[in-house]
This record gives C-alpha cells, structure tokens and sequence, in this order.
C-alpha cells in the first residue's frame, strides 16, 4: 500500500480523472438525451469530488476534504436527482437541435480543447518537480476547456434546461482550477458556493417549469415573442 503514499501514482490518478472529465463535458456537447446529459453531469461531478479527495489526502487538507464531501453530495447525487425529477414533471426528455449542430459542436469543442492547452501550458512547469505541492498543476488546462466548452453549450443550446447544465458545467470547471492550483478556497466561501449552485438550482428548476407551463416548451429563444 506505500503506492498511496507516493506522490507520483497520485499525479497520474488525477490526471487520469481530469481526462475523464473531459472526455464527459464534450460527450454532454454530442448528447441531445437530457437524462444522459443530467448524468453525465452527475459522473462528471463525482470524478471532481474524487480528484479533490485525492489532492486533500496527498496534502494533509481536511477543508479540500470538506468540499470534496460536499461536491459528491450536492453536485453528483442532489442535482442530478431533482433535475431528472424536474424533467420527468414536464414531460421533455430529449434537446431540440441546437443552433449549431451536433459534428460541428464537437469539432469548436475540440478547437476549444486545443486553446485551452495552449493558454494552460504557459502556467504549467514541469521543472518544478513532482511532489504533493505540485500535484494536480497539470490540470489547468482540463479546467480551462471545461469552462471554455460549458460557456459554448450555454450560447449553442436552446432549451432553458441543458442551459442550466451548461451553467453548472461551466462552475465545474472553475472548481477544477482552484482545488488544483490553490488546493480550494477558504471553507466558508466553499460553503458558500456550494449553497448558492443548490439555490441556484433550485430557483432555476422553478422556472424552467414555468416556462414550460406558459410556453409549452423549454425553448429559449420563443421568449422573443415577449418583446413589444
């Protein structure tokens, strides 16, 4: 078990989960299903929860380990749970065609992804050697193309609820930057934050369900017609 001690399997464990969070954001940008993507999300948050957890065991950070307990609790099972809940009340499982399509959605994804990498590199500096202090650095870029493709499905999607999970995506990604780099934020503003996605959830479940009620539909954009 001295293989949990060493500094360098836990660089290569997080690495590995930053990639499968990846990997989840731009299969949510494929998927037009919103109970996969509901769980995508759920997955993606649960391999942030278990990254964090990982970095809070390598540095002795019991308040990483709070956030990593709050993350798997909030955002991998509670969210997901009354989003699929919400979806099944107003009766719409599937995403209408998105402004962009579906190939060239991934191909920006992928162009993002590499703009990421790029932007990432510059702060990345592998001299420093591996260790506890370090790890996770690398990451940084994941974290970027997080953020960069969850901004992008917020502009490419039309249905109030996958906009939603794009927003929630998008903080995802910035989660992922700060438990790396800074190995989180002081508890109370982590609290805090994740008190204000619940709400946020919460009052956005509401009226996503209003506007279904008054709409007959989730799509955004027929909100134009309110315009005088």
């Amino acid at each position: 078990m001295d293989f949990l001690r060493n500094p360098e399997f836990g660089a290569r464990l997080v690495t590995l989960m930053a990639a499968f969070v990846l990997v989840l954001q731009i299969a949510m940008v494929g998927q037009r299903s919103l109970i996969v993507n509901v769980r995508l999300f759920g997955s993606q948050s649960f391999l942030l929860g278990s990254i964090a957890g990982v970095i809070a065991w390598y540095n002795h950070a019991p308040h990483v380990y709070i956030a990593a307990g709050l993350t798997l609790l909030i955002k991998s099972i509670l969210v997901p749970v009354l989003l699929e809940r919400l979806i099944g009340r107003i009766g719409i499982r599937h995403e209408i065609e998105p402004i962009v399509n579906v190939p060239l959605s991934i191909l920006i994804s992928g162009g993002l992804t590499l703009v990421a990498y790029i932007v990432g590199a510059s702060f990345y500096h592998p001299e420093a050697g591996a260790g506890a202090g370090t790890l996770g650095h690398n990451t940084l870029s994941v974290a970027i193309s997080v953020f960069l493709i969850g901004f992008f499905m917020m502009i490419n999607r039309r249905k109030a609820l996958t906009q939603v999970l794009a927003l929630l995506t998008l903080e995802n990604g910035v989660f992922l930057a700060a438990i790396c780099l800074t190995y989180g934020m002081p508890l109370i503003v982590e609290m805090g934050v994740f008190f204000d996605v619940l709400v946020a959830v919460m009052v956005l479940g509401i009226l996503i369900y209003q506007i279904g009620g008054s709409f007959e539909s989730m799509d955004v954009s027929k909100m134009r017609r309110l315009r005088g």
